[in-house]
């Protein structure tokens, strides 16, 4: 099999199951956390907790950048499919006007937060690893999809537009107003997702570096109110059609 079908079979397989990447990180964190580094932090007292303040804000940057995101995309793209591709129209403006795919850059800010909190450099280097191979593979698939189906559109806006590294000054508006709905009815999962990983790491540094293994009570109302907001936005979803916007 060439190369270039050989990628796309991989990509469209971890397109699929692409939600599942935590998983393969799992066994690492283990690993780090008996990693005699993790016990003594590079950081700790007042310094670990500017780092794990930056590590959060780093985390929720890169969910600002899904929100906005999903505010100002149309029905039919940078959709949550895992089964195949969709793409009604192919999305330029807005964020897709200074970076290629800003959804991944979202979901790589996230992670990182999330590979730095540990404090362990061999575990960041590997899951920034895992996370590039990953979707390196998932990007090459779907702007084949993308070129394929919109053709010159597609590679007048690609030889433009960079991959992963965006560049602001290229910013163009959004064709639609900011829909604030559609954010909450997409992201909520993403937010507890994320909060919930957050609050696990803490919980585990302070049960596993600090000398009386006391849980600050932050985590515990950290995650109470995403946990709070994730199932009233569930419900809202679900149930009601408060969250439902029109050419969304």
């Amino acid at each position: 099999m060439a190369l270039k079908e050989t990628y796309e079979k991989q990509g469209a397989f971890l397109f699929r199951w692409r939600s599942y990447l935590p998983l393969l990180v799992g066994p690492l964190v283990v690993a780090a956390l008996l990693d005699p580094h993790y016990t003594h932090r590079t950081f700790s007292g007042f310094a670990g907790g500017l780092w794990e303040t930056l590590c959060i804000l780093v985390s929720f940057a890169g969910l600002g950048v899904r929100c906005l995101v999903a505010g100002y995309v149309p029905r039919g793209t940078s959709g949550r499919n895992t089964q195949t591709q969709v793409a009604e129209t192919l999305n330029t403006k807005g964020l897709y006007s200074v970076v290629r795919n800003p959804l991944y850059l979202g979901n790589f800010l996230i992670i990182l937060g999330l590979l730095l909190f540990i404090q362990v450099w061999w575990f960041a280097l590997a899951g920034i690893a895992i996370f590039w191979i990953f979707y390196e593979r998932i990007i090459f698939t779907e702007e084949e999809f993308l070129r394929q189906k919109f053709g010159a559109a597609f590679v007048d806006w690609s030889l433009k537009t960079p991959v992963f590294i965006p560049k602001f000054p290229k910013w163009e508006k959004p064709a639609l107003p900011y829909a604030w709905k559609t954010v909450l009815r997409r992201e909520h999962s993403t937010q507890f997702g994320a909060v919930s990983a957050l609050a696990v790491l803490g919980i585990a540094a302070d049960l596993f570096t600090k000398p009386d293994h006391k849980i600050a009570l932050f985590w515990w109302i950290f995650w109470g109110i995403s946990l709070g907001v994730y199932l009233v936005l569930r419900f809202l979803k679900k149930k009601t059609h408060l969250l439902d916007q029109e050419g969304r």
